[in-house]
């Protein structure tokens, strides 16, 4: 049976944050702030400032704080060099590039951690259904699509329009092509060689250690990436980015066009479907299961460990059953706690240890089953004789507490709080949540001294159109007792 999706798109003048639920269960979330966009898909023209042999890899300074990481193998694919040839075994790093030339590469992953950003020079503008390859030459195809006639019909399609419009470069044919009309994929086309022809242009006149081009917003991508023949509905609570969403996707995504619905409503988008509670639930070390037991979450620099234990659960028969069902339970769960937290890299999950071989292979059964709606490419191994499974988990971007959380000054490291950033506009938001219920004269916000310099200083002019959004006085107060996350609305 097909899962009921919705896409649910919060947006304020500082963060825009995604959630994807499925049959009424909070399954993703993506956030992307101003002041900190993700640089996926970018474009830039870097400049090589050190090479290691030793590693087959060279550092390109693409104007961020940190040195992006160019791969020999991320060069050697579509180097003009090599012709287009198949590459068995690839060159030194020496004989592709120097320091000190420019290069122009793309962004395959954010920066994470003390890590720069992974780049590839293999450029490729992606679309709803193709992803375009302006220096390559195949036609390559998605695994997904496993039907070898659509796996033809697709080829022949790509191929007879690049005939038509004698077009350089390759394509990579993605899943949701599949069924999609010649007339789709040749819309797609014409996208991206328009967006190409923009970006070649900006190429000749960029300065070393710029950015060329810069990938859609994440409201906007949210269509381009997350829309599939499940969705029901998108709902967007700003007029602003609506109209903009509208626009985006008469032009590049027409089916999702239907699906956009504008969110009104006095209560907040979030608060209606109970995502800021699984937002708060996803930032917690424990996870309760329903039946008692619970699972313990623990992320470090180089895996991430979960720890599956009985917690009250007794069970009704006899310890082998409590330890099968906690175990099973857990299989669910940690699937859906990986999509939610964007748990990514090396996972080392610690289940009860099983005497029974039958319920080992029903737990891992129940595991895959679970991590089959994941859209990230996913490993898992067998149960080991002291029942843990890793699992590896293509990490693209920060993980929802990295992104939301920073390191505890009181403890050293060795726990996490929310960022003031965080804190700002979760009181911004509450704000506005007790004006609608409680439509009180003025409003006094008691927090800790970090909180209130920010919302005076960079946040200023957020809390004065809150202001005036809300047309009632909001007073700043500080208690140096209070923990950088808490803090007080006073109504009066």
């Amino acid at each position: 049976m097909a899962s009921k999706e919705e896409i649910l798109i919060n947006v304020t003048p500082r963060e825009t944050r995604v959630a994807v639920i499925e049959n009424g269960l909070v399954q993703e979330l993506h956030l992307e702030r101003t002041l900190s966009r993700g640089i996926v898909g970018n474009i830039y023209k870097g400049k090589v400032v050190r090479v290691l042999p030793g590693m087959q890899a060279a550092f390109v300074d693409i104007g961020l704080e940190k040195n992006g990481f160019l791969h020999a193998a991320d060069i050697a694919r579509n180097d003009p060099a090599f012709n287009g040839e198949p590459i068995k075994d690839i060159p030194p790093i020496q004989d592709l590039v120097r320091e000190g030339v420019s290069v122009f590469v793309q962004a395959l992953k954010d920066p994470i951690g003390s890590k720069g950003a992974r780049l590839t020079t293999e450029l490729s503008m992606p679309s709803r259904h193709l992803v375009y390859l302006p220096r390559g030459e195949d036609i390559g195809i998605s695994q997904k699509i496993e039907s070898a006639e659509e796996r033809d019909r697709l080829r022949g399609i790509v191929q007879e329009i690049i005939d038509q419009q004698n077009l350089k470069g390759g394509f990579i044919i993605r899943t949701l092509a599949e069924s999609a009309s010649a007339e789709d994929i040749s819309h797609d086309i014409l996208f991206q060689q328009r967006l190409w022809e923009y970006v070649s242009t900006e190429m000749k006149t960029a300065k070393p250690a710029s950015m060329v081009h810069e990938d859609v917003p994440l409201a906007l991508r949210t269509m381009r990436d997350l829309v599939d023949e499940n969705l029901e509905m998108i709902r967007v609570d700003s007029r602003e980015t609506f109209d903009k969403a509208v626009g985006f996707a008469k032009e590049f995504v027409p089916e999702a066009a239907d699906l956009l619905q504008y969110y009104p409503g006095e209560q907040p988008l979030f608060g209606l479907y109970s995502v800021e509670q699984e937002i708060e639930n996803a930032m917690k070390r424990k996870v309760m299961l329903k039946s008692g037991g619970d699972m313990i979450i623990d992320q470090t620099e180089a895996m991430t460990t979960i720890d599956v234990n009985t917690g009250s659960y007794v069970g009704r028969r006899n310890l082998e059953e409590t330890l099968f069902k906690t175990n099973l339970e857990a299989a669910t769960e940690i699937a859906h706690q990986m999509r939610l937290r964007n748990l990514g890299g090396i996972i080392i999950v610690d289940f009860i240890d099983m005497q029974s071989r039958k319920h080992k292979k029903q737990v891992l059964a129940a595991l895959e089953t679970a991590i089959a709606r994941d859209r990230v490419k996913i490993n898992i191994t067998d149960i080991s004789p002291l029942g843990l499974v890793e699992i590896t988990r293509k990490r693209t971007r920060e993980s929802l507490e990295h992104t939301m959380c920073e390191t505890c000054p009181t403890c050293s490291g060795r726990g996490m709080v929310k960022t003031v950033q965080t804190v700002c506009y979760e009181i911004l938001r509450e704000v506005i949540r007790e004006d609608r219920q409680f439509k009180a004269q003025s409003y006094t916000i008691v927090a800790s001294p970090d909180v209130v310099d920010l919302l005076l200083d960079e946040e200023a002019s957020s809390l004065a159109d809150l202001q005036e959004f809300i047309d009632r006085p909001i007073s700043l107060q500080v208690d140096t007792h209070f923990l950088q996350q808490d803090y007080e609305i006073v109504l009066v």
